[in-house]
């Protein structure tokens, strides 16, 4: 029981550790011309988004949304890949085996 207890409070320890490095870790998506990029950190938080002055005109707005709405979408979604990753290692370290990770 005492070995249970020890290897879930390693876990949790480990847990918190991924998680501030998660936190100073970023992610940037781009467009392909560089012209409008979206920063996620790994807690899959929106901490920037950059456009060029080339899109602030009234008639771009519609393909501006699309751009940042398909970029903040490819982030996220390595954001999220990246924090599974990060703590399927921590399971995978400790012997734990539970669905989804």
């Amino acid at each position: 029981m005492l070995d249970k207890a020890k290897q879930l409070y390693q876990l949790q320890k480990q847990a918190k550790k991924i998680q501030k490095e998660l936190k100073n870790t970023e992610i940037e998506v781009a467009n392909s011309d560089k012209t409008i990029s979206v920063v996620y950190n790994g807690e899959q938080k929106l901490v920037d988004l950059v456009i060029d002055d080339s899109w602030l005109s009234p008639d771009k707005k519609s393909e501006l949304v699309r751009e940042i709405l398909k970029l903040a979408s490819e982030a996220n979604s390595r954001a999220s890949a990246l924090a599974a990753d990060e703590m399927k290692g921590v399971m995978k370290d400790m012997g734990m085996k539970i669905p989804g990770f």
